[in-house]
């Protein structure tokens, strides 16, 4: 039954609220498969046409710099002509990443190819915005687990990226990977076909300059805690995950162990997000943050505590975890930060955030590793989880301080 709920200026509509979820879903599902594509294929098409191998790498983090780059024209499309249209525009970047990077290939072009994933990065950052996306609308008791559910299609993203490199990498011979390219092309048409059937109309006029200013949003205590927390559990997953193949290579492992670790922490990060949504309900979103923030240092733990297969690949699926704890919690709690005139603003502002941060570890990840270590690696986790975790818990006894305080004040007056 369609549940209609009066909330200030919002009214909900849950039944609404799950086609969207499953629409969503599916597209998160199609769209990362454009960052599987770029992350298996890009350093080693990198190796090949860059004129230094020295330079291998740079594509990828030409896709983290796009990431970063689109968060804040995704917010301000989708608040000026609604979400759908940015959705749609965003997998259009999606086509012409795959035709340029197979164009690139074919013509051994590498400017063309960082041009490219710096084009996938856009794509990838508009599907960032799908998990915010799905809360529209929806009652706050459905929107941590709208969150979460949308999250979960990426557990499909990552089978469907290294299946559709592994069937179509050799087709075009001798240009590896020139007809994957075209293939994720093919697979951004249909997810864009999936998302301009997503049901949210655009913003009424009001909606357009109505709100607080968004320096006045980002001071509040919660949003600072909540950013933080979000700013803490993405990149330092991402600094670990892409220095752990090169550095089991350096311990001796294969690429098998090295492929087989990825996998399995590809699964640990989306498969949660079945379950996560109801234990944010049920136990609050700060729970579940501080508890990713944890994952994140045992997992660290493990990674210093050994060099085998068994640990590096502990060490990726605990991180798996704590990043799908810590990151969908942290986007609930910023859900809790705004009104919905304010949403595309805030929720862009704490994405460029966490992928501007992102950009910086993408860059520097590969310099840790060779100068001091995969020690080193583990160690750099320690300082912002405590520092994240402080906060976290600063903020919300703080809160509960005050609510307690309120529930006081009304008690004795009371008649």
């Amino acid at each position: 039954m369609t549940e209609l709920i009066a909330d200030g200026d919002e009214i909900t509509d849950d039944a609404r609220a799950r086609r969207n979820v499953a629409r969503l879903a599916a597209a998160q599902a199609l769209t990362g498969a454009n960052s599987a594509v770029i992350f298996a294929t890009g350093a080693i098409v990198g190796a090949t046409i860059a004129p230094s191998v020295a330079f291998a790498t740079v594509p990828i983090s030409m896709y983290v710099v796009g990431l970063a780059v689109g968060t804040l024209p995704t917010g301000a499309i989708a608040r000026r002509f609604g979400r759908r249209a940015a959705f749609v525009i965003g997998t259009g970047f999606g086509v012409i990443t795959g035709v340029l990077g197979s164009l690139a290939i074919l013509r051994g072009s590498f400017a063309l190819f960082c041009v490219a994933t710096f084009l996938g990065g856009l794509y990838g950052a508009v599907a960032q915005s799908y998990r915010f996306a799905a809360a529209d609308g929806a009652s706050e008791a459905f929107r941590p687990k709208a969150v979460s559910w949308v999250m979960a299609g990426g557990i499909f993203a990552g089978l469907l990226g290294p299946q559709l490199v592994q069937w179509t990498m050799d087709v075009w011979q001798p240009y590896l990977f020139a007809f994957s390219y075209l293939a994720q092309a093919a697979i951004a048409l249909v997810a864009m076909a999936i998302v301009a059937g997503v049901d949210m109309p655009k913003p009424a006029p009001a909606d357009l300059h109505g709100g607080r200013p968004l320096l006045e949003i980002v001071r509040q205590p919660r949003f600072i805690a909540a950013a933080l927390c979000g700013t803490i559990a993405y990149p330092v997953m991402n600094l670990v995950m892409t220095s752990a193949p090169l550095a089991m290579q350096m311990c001796g492992l294969t690429v098998s162990d090295s492929n087989f670790g990825l996998q399995w922490h590809i699964v640990a990060m989306y498969g949660p997000s079945f379950f996560t949504g109801s234990l944010i309900a049920r136990f609050g979103a700060p729970v579940i943050v501080a508890v990713g923030l944890a994952c994140e240092a045992v997992a660290a733990m493990i990674g210093l505590s050994g060099l085998t297969a068994m640990h590096f690949w502990a060490t990726l699926v605990m991180f798996g975890v704590g990043w799908n704890f810590g990151f969908v919690g942290a986007s609930a709690l910023v859900l809790e930060t705004h009104t919905p005139s304010e949403r595309n603003k805030v929720q862009a502002f704490n994405d460029f955030l966490i992928f501007g941060l992102m950009a910086l570890g993408s860059f520097s990840s590969g310099q840790l590793l060779a100068n001091f270590g995969w020690s080193a690696v583990n160690l750099v986790v320690f300082p912002p989880v405590l520092l994240g975790l402080c906060v976290l818990a600063l903020v919300w006894s703080s809160k509960r301080r005050t609510r307690l305080a309120a529930v006081d004040v009304s008690t004795d007056f009371r008649p």
